[in-house]
């Protein structure tokens, strides 16, 4: 129990840090000015659910792009010939291909080799790299020209990444802070804008074409009349007024990368660009013909930059210098690839979210999670007294760290992220329970205070180990399937996963010796101020086991039957269509309401009351026509509304393309069935086959459980019941761990006794534990689920009823299945004793 005082100056200094890291999350504008300038002042952000604004998914149209980038190229071949004077019969688009004809052999043999030279090795260091974009074949009398797999995949990705910097350039005019731009597979970008109410301004935003030119700057002095092809435009920053010629010089669509650097001559800050090769040549004649003049670089109508040539750039690769700093040639040199290839961008997903309901969210967020750390501090004080002080300080580390290190990484605070905090205090409560109760066991053997120490945190540590793996599967799912919220929700479960370790178990530890050695203490005394549970039980739960299997698969088939009638009310993540969730200023009329909506001909409505009388959610399906149509729909709806109530508040609105609804439900769906699968493999290495088993039967009963709860509330079901769908699953085999850890253990003390008694007597051991775990988890949920509303009732209330169904699992369900497979084993292998029949010899 000793710990070398550089691991405590270790703990110390983390610890520290974090407290720094998370202090500026308590204090105002003012006291953070008043702070000194090395002093982190960097604070937590807060997500779109929680700030209000509007949330976008734009995607790439790939065969868009694929078929501008055929045609540019048809354009290439043709220059080509007629540059080498081959006479063609004809250079035309066949499928996605260019096929050129050409009768005479040595002249397409010429060909051949010139349109060869057009090809332009791929970049970067992905798949394909300095692989040709192009192919050119010929057959016949023909030549082909296919565009490469390896070179239609980097130009989507440059379309992708230059899309991204356009985006941010369109964004930054809307003048939200800090908005989230970022990419989302191979072909999409998430956009959430915080505080921005309109969508409609933000399509128009992001939907204007972008289209990057150079052009001459025209030699006019100040007051002179313009001539003729000469327009003024805007500096992009300062405002400052350019007389630029009209004829485009170059397009954009040439240029194919743009770096920041620094001269190597001068260190002085630059950037270098490349074009492709049509571009290089066009490039190299403009710049030669107009040495030490300004050359304007224009995107949409505004200058972004005026630099002069200083010398002819030829090679297909240049420099342009000046007065830059080293972030102005690092955004240049982003604008600059941003133009590059412009491509087609569709909103597959909308979301917006009204600011009012974002503070009212984040302020019942905190006044229901300090309510529900209360809580679990008082029961914990309840439970085990001075010791639980001890406990309670290492949670309080534990909510202090989370909070420091979500600071650190720059992480968004979302409302399921809350939730993810509040239930890792839960978590974090089950690691010092099962450390308490394994130290109360060792002193009641009469060990000394350092022996019952060392031996409850040693038997306890891989119990939580394997508990906490379980977790951290579902909640790495929730992060590789999950977007957004749900996201934010597993970076919070695992950040308090993972600090609940350092917290419950190595500064717990350190406390706990300290005290001892203080003190003093020849043996430890833990036990509660009130007593909730007896000391010892001896209950037969063996003997209801066919009782509780048959009530188990008796609710799991009913589940079933409610899953196909009246089924799940799927949200709008998984059913496209459209979504307003209103405020009326009386109690609505739902009828009056219903039948005006009925007459817009928009299809399908349904209205369903959510919190008060006055607040509704109206359903409508996906509307024909594209998203346009969906914008027009939404305003035709609000319209209505307001001719109802003039002084109606539209709480948020909410448009998912059946695309991404599609993708949703796949994603879902799979990460449950890999959370399964993956768990099974762990439970089967850590243990045997028949404790997997059981763990994954019982965990298909609970899930289908959980599945029938909320088609029998009617909750809807969505990411954020996925969230808890998911947490549910990792919870219920993180319970049964801890049963099936301590039947392991006893199954090696006890090689001859018969294992039912086994299974009773390990559960009788654990029981308090269970109960324990369970209503401090219950106590951190609970104020949620009553008063966090109907933002995080589709996670809080699953919660509460999955804690319980896990619970009862685990005594009533898990451990029956392994005495049935188990008694199956040995009638299978009679020669057996019954109490080698799951035996685990394994870690």
């Amino acid at each position: 129990m000793r710990t070398s005082r550089w691991v405590v100056v270790t703990y110390t200094i983390i610890i520290l840090a974090g407290i720094i890291a998370a202090l500026p999350n308590v204090l105002t504008a003012k006291q953070l000015a008043a702070l000194p300038s090395w002093f982190p002042k960097q604070q937590v952000t807060l997500g779109l659910d929680l700030q209000g604004g509007s949330h976008l998914v734009l995607e790439v149209d790939a065969a868009a792009l694929k078929t501008d980038r055929l045609r540019s190229l048809l354009d290439d071949v043709r220059g080509a010939l007629r540059k080498e004077r081959i006479n063609a019969q004809s250079a035309r688009l066949a499928g996605d291909a260019i096929v050129v004809s050409i009768a005479d052999d040595a002249q397409r043999a010429t060909a051949l080799s010139t349109l060869q030279a057009l090809a332009v090795p791929v970049t970067g260091l992905g798949l394909g790299a300095g692989k040709p974009d192009i192919e050119v074949t010929t057959a016949d009398k023909q030549i082909k020209v296919t565009l490469t797999e390896a070179g239609q995949r980097d130009k989507l990705d440059a379309a992708l990444q230059q899309s991204l910097e356009i985006v941010r350039q369109r964004v930054d005019q809307v003048g939200v802070a800090e908005p989230t731009i970022q990419r989302v597979g191979s072909d999409r970008m998430l956009v959430q804008l915080p505080g921005l109410q309109d969508p409609t301004r933000l399509r128009e935003l992001l939907g204007s074409t972008a289209k990057m030119t150079f052009h001459m700057v025209a030699n006019v002095a100040n007051g002179e009349p313009l001539p003729r092809g000469v327009t003024m435009l805007p500096d992009a920053k300062s405002g400052r007024q350019y007389p630029v010629e009209d004829r485009v010089a170059l397009d954009g669509a040439r240029l194919t990368d743009a770096r920041a650097g620094f001269d190597q001559r001068t260190q002085e800050p630059l950037v270098s660009f490349r074009f492709d090769s049509v571009g290089a040549r066009q490039f190299a004649e403009i710049t030669a013909a107009n040495v030490g003049k300004p050359f304007a670089i224009v995107l949409d109508g505004k200058v972004l930059s005026a630099p002069s040539i200083r010398e002819p750039i030829t090679g297909g690769s240049g420099q342009i210098s000046g007065s830059f700093s080293v972030e102005e040639t690092v955004t240049l040199s982003a604008l600059l690839r941003a133009g590059a290839l412009p491509a087609p961008l569709t909103v597959i997903e909308e979301r917006t979210v009204g600011p009012d309901l974002g503070g009212d969210v984040i302020k019942m967020g905190i006044y229901t999670g300090i309510v529900g750390f209360v809580a679990v501090v008082l029961f914990m004080v309840a439970l085990y007294g001075t010791w639980g002080m001890i406990a309670n300080f290492a949670l309080l580390l534990h909510l202090i760290l989370t909070f420091g290190v979500l600071t650190l990484i720059g992480g968004t605070l979302t409302l399921p992220g809350i939730a993810g905090i509040i239930l890792g205090i839960g978590f974090g409560v089950d690691a010092n329970i099962l450390i308490n109760e394994r130290i109360r066991e060792e002193s009641k053997k009469g060990l000394s205070a350092f022996a019952a120490l060392d031996n409850g945190f040693k038997r306890a540590y891989s119990t939580i180990v394997d508990a906490n793996v379980t977790s951290l599967i579902a909640t790495g799912l929730l992060f590789m399937f999950g977007s957004g919220p749900v996201r934010g929700f597993a970076i919070t479960m695992f950040l308090g996963t993972c600090l609940s370790m350092f917290t419950a178990v190595s500064v717990t530890r350190i406390l706990m010796a300290a005290v001892v050695r203080r003190k003093r203490l020849k043996t430890i005394t833990i036990e509660p101020l009130i007593r909730f549970f007896p000391e010892k039980t001896s209950i037969s739960f063996m003997k209801a086991r066919y009782l509780g299997i048959g009530m188990s698969i008796f609710l799991s088939l009913a589940s079933i039957g409610l899953f196909f009638k009246p089924g799940l009310n799927y949200g709008i993540d998984f059913k496209g269509g459209i979504q307003v969730e209103i405020a009326t200023s009386t109690p609505a009329d739902l009828a009056q309401l219903r039948s005006t909506l009925g007459s817009l001909n928009i299809g399908e409505v349904a209205l369903q009351q959510i919190g008060s009388d006055g607040n509704v959610l109206i359903r409508v399906q996906r509307q024909e026509g594209g998203e346009t149509a969906q914008t027009a729909a939404v305003d035709t709806i609000k319209a209505a509304v307001q001719k109802l109530d003039p002084s109606v508040k539209f709480e948020r609105t909410e448009v998912v393309g059946p695309k991404v609804s599609g993708e949703l439900a796949q994603s879902g769906i799979m990460a449950v069935v890999l959370a399964a699968l993956a768990m099974l493999v762990y439970i089967w290495w850590r243990f045997e086959w028949n404790f997997a088993i059981g763990a994954i039967a019982t965990l298909v009963l609970d899930t289908t459980k959980m599945v029938g709860f909320f088609a029998l509330f009617g909750l809807d079901f969505n990411l954020t019941a996925i969230a808890a769908l998911l947490t549910i699953i990792g919870y219920s085999v993180n319970d049964k761990v801890v049963v099936y850890d301590r039947m392991r253990e006893n199954l090696r003390l006890y090689k001859k006794m018969p294992l039912r008694e086994i299974i009773d007597m390990s559960i009788n051991q654990v029981f308090a534990r269970c109960i324990y775990t369970s209503v401090a988890i219950l106590l951190s949920m609970l104020p949620m689920a009553i008063w966090g509303g109907s933002a995080v009732e589709n996670f809080a209330v699953p919660m509460v009823f999955g804690v319980f169904i896990a619970t009862t699992s685990s005594i009533f369900i898990a451990a029956p299945i392994l005495l049935l497979l188990g008694d199956w084993w040995q009638h299978r292998h009679a020669g057996r004793e019954p109490s080698t029949a799951v035996a685990a010899t394994k870690a």
